[in-house]
C-alpha cells in the first residue's frame, strides 16, 4: 500500500496547493513531484526499473541518484517528447483567431445548414475548432455569433450555447494536439495518430450525448439574451462583417485538418508509400505544417506586424502550457519510480482500471477546477501500467477514460465555468443547472463507450 500512500500524498500537495495556498499549477506539481522524489525509498525504484526492463546496474544508478535530478530528468523528458507540438498548436490556435479563420469556419458551417439547424452548426464549429484552440477561446469567438443568431430567431439562446459546449468541451480533452490529451497520449506511449482517430470517435458520441441534453434543456427553460441596446448594436456588427475581410473556407481549415491528415495518413498508408508519408507525418513535422499555414493565412489576410504579434503571444502563452506540462510529466516520472502501476494492477482487474482512472481524474478535475490538471496528475499515476499486456487492452483506451474524466465536475472553482456564465449572460445558478449537469453526461458516457470499445475491439 506504501505506493498509494505517496500517490495520496502527491495528490493532496497538487489540490491543496493550487486551491489552499493558491499556487499556479506549475509550482504545486514540481513541489508534489519533489516530494515523492524524497520519500520514495531507493528499494523501489530499483524494482520500478527493473519492471520497467532497466538493466540492474542502470536502475541501482538511478536509485542513488539526487532526489531532484530525478525529478528534473522527467521535466526535461516530457519537455523534449511533446514541447514543439504544443508551441506549434498554440500558432495554429493563435492565427486562426487572429487571421478570421475561426470565423469563417463558423459561418461557412452556419450558412451551409441554414439558421433552422444554428445549433448544429455551432456544435460541428465547436468540435473542429475543440482541437487546436482552448474551449474558452473558442467560445469568446462564437459567442458573438450565437448571440447575433438569437437576435434574429429570437429564441433557443440557451441551445446554442450549450450546443458549443457539446462539441468544443470534448475535443479539448480528447484529441491532440490540444495539451491535456497530447500530454497523456504521450506518457501512456500512444500513437498519437491512433490517439487522434479514437479521440475524434469517443468525442463524438460524447458530443452527440451533450447535444441531446441542450436539446432537452432548452425546452425546459428559456434563456433570455440580457445585453444593453448599445451592447445588441456591436453584435449586429459583428454578424454584417465583410465576407472578403475572411480567408476562404477550404484555406481557413487548414491548419486543422493538415496536421490531422498527415499523423493519420501515416499510419493507414500502404508499405509502399509509408517511408515517404511517414516523414510527412511526423507529428512534430505535422504540426509545423500545419503552423505554416496558419502563418500563411496571417500574411495574406492581415500583415506582417500581426504575424510577428500573434507569433509573440502564442508562444508566450505555450511557455505557460508547457511548465506545466513539463511539471506534469516529472510528476509522473516519480510516481512510476514507486512502482505504482504495478500496485494498481494487483488490486484492479482489467475491466476496472477504466472506471478508476476516470473516477480519479474527475475527483482531481472536481478538486481543484482545471481539466488539463487533472489528466496530468491521472496519467502519471497510470502511466507505469500502460501495456496492453498489463492492461489486457490498448492502452488508448485508458488515455481516453482519463479524458473523460477530466469533463465532470464543472462548478465554481473552474474559470470556465465563469467565462461562459458572464459572457452568455447567465447567472451561477442557471449555470450550475445546465453546464454542470451537461459536462457530467458527456464525461459519463464518454467513458462507457471507451469501455464498450476497449471490450469489444481490445487490439491485444
Amino acid at each position: 500500500m506504501y505506493p498509494f500512500l505517496l500517490l495520496l500524498i502527491g495528490v493532496v500537495v497538487v489540490v491543496g496547493g493550487i486551491l489552499w495556498a493558491r499556487l499556479h499549477a506549475f509550482p504545486a506539481l514540481l513541489l508534489a513531484a519533489s516530494v515523492i522524489a524524497w520519500a520514495t525509498p531507493a528499494e523501489w525504484i530499483v524494482e520500478a526499473g527493473l519492471a520497467r526492463g532497466m538493466a540492474e546496474a542502470a536502475a541501482n544508478q538511478l536509485a542513488r541518484s539526487f532526489f531532484l535530478d530525478r525529478v528534473t530528468e522527467g521535466f526535461g523528458r516530457t519537455i523534449g517528447q511533446i514541447g514543439v507540438m504544443i508551441a506549434m498548436a498554440s500558432i495554429i490556435g493563435e492565427s486562426m483567431l487572429r487571421s478570421g479563420a475561426a470565423d469563417r469556419v463558423v459561418r461557412a458551417i452556419l450558412r451551409r445548414v441554414g439558421e433552422r439547424r444554428a445549433p448544429q452548426a455551432f456544435a460541428v464549429s465547436g468540435f473542429l475548432l475543440g482541437i487546436p484552440i482552448f474551449f474558452d477561446t473558442v467560445f469568446y469567438l462564437a459567442i458573438p455569433l450565437i448571440k447575433a443568431v438569437r437576435l434574429r430567431t429570437g429564441r433557443h439562446y440557451l441551445w446554442y450555447i450549450l450546443a458549443l459546449l457539446a462539441g468544443g468541451s470534448m475535443t479539448h480533452s480528447l484529441v491532440p494536439p490540444t495539451p491535456g490529451p497530447l500530454f497523456v497520449a504521450a506518457e501512456l506511449k500512444v500513437d498519437m495518430g491512433l490517439m487522434i482517430g479514437m479521440g475524434l470517435l469517443v468525442g463524438a458520441v460524447s458530443a452527440l450525448a451533450g447535444f441531446g441534453f441542450a436539446y432537452w434543456a432548452d425546452r425546459r427553460r428559456d434563456l433570455p439574451l440580457r445585453e444593453s441596446e448599445e451592447a445588441l448594436e456591436r453584435l449586429r456588427a459583428v454578424a454584417e462583417r465583410e465576407e472578403d475581410q475572411l480567408p476562404p473556407t477550404w484555406l481557413a481549415i487548414t491548419p486543422i485538418l493538415l496536421p490531422v491528415l498527415l499523423i493519420a495518413g501515416a499510419g493507414l498508408a500502404p508499405s509502399t508509400l509509408a517511408p515517404w508519408l511517414k516523414a510527412l507525418g511526423d507529428r512534430n513535422l505535422a504540426l509545423i505544417l500545419g503552423a505554416v499555414a496558419g502563418l500563411f493565412l496571417l500574411l495574406r489576410w492581415t500583415s506582417r506586424e500581426e504575424m510577428e504579434a500573434a507569433v509573440r503571444e502564442s508562444l508566450v502563452g505555450a511557455g505557460s502550457i508547457l511548465m506545466i506540462v513539463g511539471a506534469g510529466g516529472a510528476f509522473g516520472a516519480v510516481l512510476q519510480q514507486t512502482n505504482i502501476g504495478e500496485a494498481i494492477e494487483r488490486l484492479s482487474v482489467a475491466t476496472a482500471v477504466l472506471p478508476v482512472a476516470f473516477l480519479m481524474t474527475a475527483i482531481i478535475r472536481t478538486a481543484q477546477g482545471s481539466a488539463t490538471v487533472a489528466m496530468i496528475t491521472a496519467a502519471g499515476a497510470f502511466s507505469g501500467m500502460a501495456t496492453t499486456a498489463q492492461l489486457g487492452f490498448h492502452p488508448v483506451y485508458l488515455a481516453l477514460a482519463i479524458g473523460c474524466g477530466s469533463k465532470p465536475v464543472t462548478w465554481l472553482n473552474d474559470s470556465a465555468f465563469w467565462v461562459m456564465t458572464r459572457m452568455s449572460g447567465m447567472t451561477e445558478r442557471e449555470g450550475l443547472r445546465t453546464f454542470t449537469p451537461q459536462m457530467l453526461v458527456m464525461g459519463v458516457v464518454g467513458v462507457g463507450v471507451t469501455m464498450l470499445l476497449a471490450w469489444l475491439f481490445p487490439m491485444r
